[in-house]
């Protein structure tokens, strides 16, 4: 079995590599702090885990604060303790010379999904939800540029925007307010190409390699990688099926410009084609 995962991740880093070199020209620039600034730390088993939100960062970063000795079991720890706590160090923190020892010494690791459904997984959770941040941030600003004769309390709470007007704030150079990180490339959150990742991990099989990616490090035999659903979690998981309702509301050049848009992150991580 271990064979098996052995040979899948040196596909998965063989992939990533070719497509760095074939359409990447950056591998000779300096990493800066900004570089790394999703990057959380463990120092205690030297890893280093680049934060994809949507792929199971939730109960990575649970798994690396039992492992840092900040908690005895992942299922102790709250959600809002995850995100909010501030208990694991980012390596951006750390000067120069600290960030460049831990990337040369340290595991590191991302996991991934397959971008469509991350995406819809995301707007599922910022846009279908009560949210006091999205909505009022993102939501005004997609609701009073997209939609036609927005009501007046749409246009005041930023609530109920619909796949379409998100998907058209996504693909639209003048967006009316920034990225963010729950729909950003994976190739910008973490930069592949520049850092040189010894593990690459897909939500497709998370069980698996995450279970492999912990037996790798040594971490301790009763440290299981948690299969929890960390919000909303009377709701169904987005999957293929729920990610392909969605992108049925999408004309097919809307759904080929948002394939366009990933294109990258399809290339580099080995997904099909939707």
């Amino acid at each position: 079995k271990w064979k098996s995962l052995y040979q899948i991740q040196r596909e998965r880093k063989q992939v990533m590599r070719e497509t760095c070199s074939k359409y990447k020209s950056n591998n000779r620039r300096i990493i800066t702090p900004y570089h790394v600034s999703r990057i959380f730390v463990e120092d205690k088993y030297r890893v280093l885990y680049c934060e994809v939100p949507k792929a199971g960062c939730s109960n990575w970063k649970r798994v690396l604060m039992v492992l840092n000795g900040l908690a005895s079991s992942t299922k102790d720890i709250q959600h809002n303790t995850v995100h909010y706590g501030n208990y694991l160090k980012r390596l951006d923190g750390f000067d120069h010379k600290g960030i460049y020892h831990r990337l040369n010494t340290y595991t590191k690791m991302l996991f991934i999904r397959e971008p469509f459904e991350k995406l819809v997984s995301a707007f599922r959770d910022k846009f279908e939800h009560p949210n006091n941040y999205y909505h009022p941030v993102f939501g005004k600003a997609i609701i009073s540029r997209y939609r036609v004769n927005a009501t007046k309390e749409a246009l005041r709470t930023g609530s109920g925007v619909k796949f379409k007007e998100f998907i058209q704030y996504l693909l639209d150079v003048h967006r009316p307010v920034g990225m963010d990180i729950h729909w950003d490339h994976v190739n910008r959150l973490c930069s592949p190409c520049l850092i040189d990742y010894d593990f690459v991990g897909k939500f497709e099989s998370m069980e698996e390699d995450a279970n492999f990616f912990l037996h790798l490090i040594g971490a301790p035999q009763n440290l299981t990688f948690p299969t929890f659903k960390d919000r909303h979690s009377n709701e169904e998981r987005t999957t293929t099926k729920i990610t392909q309702q969605y992108f049925a509301q999408l004309s097919p050049s809307q759904r080929q410009r948002s394939y366009d848009f990933y294109y990258m992150d399809y290339l580099m991580f080995n997904y099909s084609k939707p």
